[in-house]
């Protein structure tokens, strides 16, 4: 999607563009997808947030942003990718990245965590460096300042956890790195913040006009989710094309989504990356129980939910549990099984097994088979993405619809219960994302016969990678005078 501003709409004043959103939302289109990047804007200016681990930096970011967003803990490397969100200060809006803590000399994950902070710092326009003012700068925090200084970025420094007069001393001692004067801040408390966001802003390039986007909405929104370690994020960095996320073997690497803008099939999309969902989530603690939290929100803000499901092992509750969650919250769904290179014959053969035994309730999810480590079927994952998301905005006409469900009566009327046979008297849809409809009846229909009309409204009119909600109105029949 081109990023110019479109010459003909010309570019909004603030109180155009105020007028513009208040109509809109009058006209129940959502204010932040028209308000999103996504939406036709120019780029916003970028500040990487970066320093050692447990300095605060996500703290920092809620206390920006305004919202408790970023997963905090209080010990170390509890953030490990790069997260992006917007925010705003002065009327001015920005792009805030929250990354991990880095480290010298590290391995395994903690080195993977550190890379993604260093490209962090490459791709942004500034960078806020933020120290710990209790503990003063460390050999680490000089290493990373060598970093900062290579990649030529401006850079705003934050004392933080500067939490009264006493400790502010500590953080004058901070002029010693060479990088300007040190802002004293308490990123929990919120004291010092607005002199920090005011050099910040002096940092940052001026952010582009406000203009009209190309078309309201932006991407469509995909969620990846499924149990920990299935391989959400080696899919969405192969799909991306880079090492956009952290991947280990360690189950529950992802604890924020991660939002990335990926061109597919001719399209921009936003896939977010979620955290793993655990099997109970009031037993998990601490950062793994805000994460699984942040998952169900990114799913309720997502369009369609590809569930990841690997393939090599056997289909566990925890995979129905969460595709219940997906329909549950009326999502479109496709189900992709991953690991799909690591199969053989006979672990095929117990896989349609257990799929006909365990997935019978979502037989309408369109089904890829893929492996994020070699790329395999990837072609697949879009076209199943925009079937679902056609199902799930289908739409039928009333007079189409009741004649439908005229012939369904006539030929299969509801069981007698009681001496009497409820009928359907005639049906509507009543809204789309997800389909929803309502039939009017003469007495109440049982579930079973409810589950037959959801069958043949699929049978006659798609309804491919989309839940179907039906609710029964009974009306009772006037009785003559």
């Amino acid at each position: 999607m081109s990023n110019e501003p479109l010459a003909e709409h010309g570019e909004l004043d603030a109180t155009d563009y105020a007028e513009f959103m208040a109509l809109a939302a009058e006209e129940g289109l959502d204010g932040e997808e028209l308000d999103g990047d996504g939406a036709g804007h120019a780029p916003l200016p970028v500040l990487a947030v970066v320093g050692r681990p447990n300095v605060g930096k996500s703290t920092l970011v809620n206390r920006i942003i305004g919202r408790r967003e970023a997963v905090v803990e209080d010990k170390p490397g509890v953030t490990r990718d790069r997260v992006t969100y917007e925010a705003t200060w002065n009327g001015r809006r920005f792009k805030l990245v929250d990354t991990g803590g880095w480290e010298i000399d590290v391995l395994g994950i903690d080195a993977m965590v550190a890379a993604q902070a260093e490209l962090g710092i490459e791709t942004s326009d500034a960078v806020l460096f933020v120290v710990d003012a209790t503990v003063g700068a460390t050999d680490t925090d000089e290493a990373l300042i060598k970093i900062i200084r290579k990649a030529g970025k401006p850079v705003v420094l934050c004392a933080n956890k500067v939490d009264g007069q006493s400790t502010e001393a500590e953080a004058a001692y901070l002029w010693s790195l060479g990088l300007g004067e040190p802002y004293p801040v308490s990123a929990l408390h919120g004291r010092g913040s607005g002199d920090l966001l005011d050099a910040v802003m002096d940092a940052l390039p001026e952010a582009p006009p406000q203009t009209f986007g190309v078309a309201p909405g932006g991407p469509r929104r995909v969620a990846l989710i499924g149990r920990p370690n299935v391989g959400k994020s080696s899919l969405l960095n192969k799909v991306a094309g880079e090492e956009r996320v952290v991947v280990n073997e360690i189950a529950g690497t992802t604890r924020d989504p991660v939002d990335e803008l990926i061109e597919l099939g001719g399209k921009t999309w936003k896939f977010v990356d979620t955290a793993g969902i655990r099997r109970r989530v009031h037993l998990t603690a601490g950062a793994d129980f805000y994460a699984s939290l942040r998952t169900s929100a990114a799913l309720e803000k997502a369009e369609v939910a590809v569930v990841l499901i690997d393939a090599s092992e056997t289909l566990a509750e925890q995979d129905t549990r969460i595709i219940s969650m997906a329909v549950e919250a009326g999502r479109a769904v496709v189900v992709a099984y991953n690991k799909w290179d690591q199969m053989d014959e006979e672990r095929r053969y117990y896989l349609e097994r257990e799929i006909e035994k365990d997935l019978v309730q979502v037989q309408w999810a369109p089904r890829v088979n893929v492996s994020a480590l070699t790329g395999r079927h990837m072609e697949k994952l879009v076209p199943a993405i925009e079937t679902a998301l056609a199902g799930w905005e289908t739409r039928i006409p009333t007079a189409r619809l009741n004649a439908f469900l005229g012939e369904l009566v006539a030929a299969h009327p509801h069981p007698i219960r009681g001496g009497k046979q409820p009928r359907i008297l005639f049906g509507t849809q009543a809204g789309i994302r997800p389909p929803r409809f309502v039939l009017f009846a003469s007495g109440f229909l049982e579930a079973g016969y409810r589950r037959f009309v959801e069958r043949r409204l699929r049978e006659e009119f798609g309804f491919v990678g989309t839940p179907i909600s039906i609710s029964v109105r009974v009306r009772e029949k006037r009785r003559k005078k």
